[in-house]
């Protein structure tokens, strides 16, 4: 049985990689009825100072939503984009399925050291342990084009 998602999906993205990737894996799995909003979060530092200018980082946050954008160019259903601001993103992704009243949150979870998690709170981690609505962690493209 393969999953498909019919309702309301949000997917956060972090990079432009990440953002083909997860897009990639995303779009042979939704139906016409699907409405995916791709969201990335734009980390503030909370009183402290933030870690590049806003005018990049939601330049940054436009190249993401292309590289997404190209992979999800003939797949059904509405795509939607969303710049998020926030000073935890796992909460900030939440925070916006509620809003969008979403199905589920589906992702692809970055690889990296056990150290690296440990620093930076491993969100992927944070999104399936907090989850307050199904979260899919999706297969990475290599696995199923076998």
């Amino acid at each position: 049985m393969t999953l498909t998602f019919e309702g309301t999906i949000v997917v956060p993205l972090a990079d432009p990689d990440d953002a083909e990737r997860t897009a990639s894996a995303l779009a042979p799995r939704l139906e016409p009825t699907a409405t995916v909003t791709l969201v990335n979060v734009i980390e503030k530092a909370g009183g402290g100072i933030d870690k590049a200018p806003m005018g990049k980082r939601q330049e940054y946050a436009e190249e993401i939503f292309e590289a997404a954008h190209g992979a999800l160019a003939d797949a059904p259903g509405d795509i939607e984009t969303d710049v998020l601001y926030g000073t935890d993103i796992v909460e900030t992704v939440f925070d916006e399925a509620q809003e969008k009243n979403a199905d589920a949150i589906a992702f692809i979870p970055r690889s990296g050291n056990r150290i690296t998690e440990l620093l930076t709170g491993d969100v992927a981690r944070r999104l399936v342990r907090e989850a307050s609505i199904p979260v899919v962690s999706l297969p990475q493209q290599e696995y199923f084009d076998e």
